[in-house]
């Protein structure tokens, strides 16, 4: 995010440097909107029913026209600024939801995984309707934000409607500290690597790195899984060195403002050298941002198939630019544009392969099922294996089978990454 503010706010002061003065017209056009707007603060102030400072006006007033623009543009106040930075720390207590809002109604884009939120069943798409018995209508985002995070230990009540449900579902969910694992890898296979990111934080291309060089120490790569689903974005430049693992060279991604000639491309360096393996990537609608950004560089560049479902379409920059008092804008300054010049926003990156997912079965009728399968270990006194490298194997494939279980999408990917090889004999 510090790059990509950084990119961001070059763009805004560039733009603002090279604008052309105003004619007469443009000033008294200026001079009479000002002056309308004082009068209203003026009568308000006055006639109002209730005592408010012209504080209070001026910051709702910048409230109000910052928040009318887009979804994700907004006015941060000195409280709102400093919560701000804890997004990029990798920790913060609250339930573990990225939210947005929609048309005036606050959408749930993805849980992040292993949260509260997620455990509770929160999905992409889910809409939250009351939070602690409050409509959420006229609710802010960042209002919203403050309503969700709390304490760890303390609950928060929300009224949730799921995307594929016509009845609300009161949901309690338990604040946490919320530690942000963003990598994970499993082995599926011998030598097909189960790659899972779940946030674009400050150290996630490190982490992605360390884990596939730890791999390759014990397997021969011959696949990778790139699972992108419900990862609701980050930081840019995490984006761009998370594609350059994977693509050789060329445009990663662009972003453009206002001015058209203000372009910034992003480019491979070179670090694919570890992972030049057939790959597939899984995305939903719980993809956005940076994973958009990813599955569309591996797109464009014919890296390897995208698999899954649309993704989510947040395709938009936004730049924090800090006032004198402590507060701040988060303004909206650019777009993302794939390596082709496509642009992710409110459209997402349309998969290669569509496949919707469809749930598991049951736990409780799985449970039925084990209860009446018979092992040998599950005989009394039953003859203990000797070896701890067999045991760790053992329950490595046995992890990697139940999650295949569980996710056709996945069952897919793997046998889509296993026959890439041949597919591209066949071309």
């Amino acid at each position: 995010m510090r790059v990509a503010l950084w990119i961001c706010t070059f763009f805004l002061l560039f733009t603002l440097t090279i604008a052309p003065a105003p004619t007469m017209a443009g000033k008294t056009e200026h001079f009479e909107a000002l002056k309308r707007f004082s009068q209203v603060l003026d009568m308000v102030e006055t006639y109002y029913v209730e005592p408010i400072t012209r504080k209070e006006l001026i910051d709702n007033s910048i409230k109000g026209m910052i928040e009318q623009l887009d979804p994700h543009s907004t006015y941060l106040t000195p409280e709102d600024y400093k919560e701000m930075q804890v997004d990029t720390a990798g920790k913060f207590s609250g339930i573990g939801i990225e939210i947005s809002q929609e048309q005036g109604r606050l959408t749930v884009v993805s849980p992040i995984e292993d949260t509260p939120a997620y455990k509770a069943g929160l999905q992409a798409g889910d809409l939250i309707l009351e939070i602690d018995g409050e409509t959420t209508q006229d609710m802010t985002l960042m209002d919203a934000v403050k309503h969700i995070r709390g304490k760890k230990g303390t609950t928060v009540d929300l009224l949730i409607l799921h995307k594929d449900s016509n009845k609300p579902e009161e949901v309690a969910i338990v604040r946490g500290t919320i530690p942000i694992v963003s990598v994970k890898t499993q082995s599926l296979e011998d030598g097909y690597l189960y790659l899972r990111l779940t946030k674009f934080h400050e150290s996630t291309t490190r982490n992605m790195r360390e884990k596939l060089a730890a791999y390759q120490k014990t397997h021969k790569l011959k696949g990778i899984v790139l699972d992108l689903r419900n990862n609701p974005g980050g930081l840019l430049g995490q984006a761009v060195s998370v594609a350059d693992t994977f693509i050789n060279d060329g445009t990663i991604v662009y972003i453009q403002g206002k001015d058209k000639a203000n372009r910034k491309d992003f480019f491979a360096a070179g670090n694919s050298k570890e992972a030049k393996v057939p790959l597939v990537t899984l995305i939903n609608a719980g993809s956005a941002s940076a994973s958009e950004i990813v599955a569309g560089a591996i797109q464009d560049h014919k890296r390897g198939l995208i698999v899954g479902e649309r993704s989510f379409g947040k395709g938009s920059v936004q730049t924090i630019i800090p006032m004198a008092d402590g507060s701040g804008i988060k303004l909206t300054t650019a777009l993302y544009y794939t390596p082709n010049g496509r642009s992710i926003q409110a459209e997402g990156i349309e998969p290669d392969i569509r496949i919707p997912f469809v749930a598991p079965v049951k736990d409780e009728d799985k449970a039925m099922r084990e209860r009446f399968t018979v092992r040998e270990k599950d005989l009394s006194r039953h003859l203990e294996n000797g070896s701890k490298a067999k045991k760790d194997k053992d329950l490595d494939a046995e992890k990697a089978k139940e999650m295949l279980e569980r996710d056709n999408q996945l069952r897919m990917a793997l046998e889509l990454v296993k026959s890439l090889p041949k597919l591209k004999e066949i071309q």
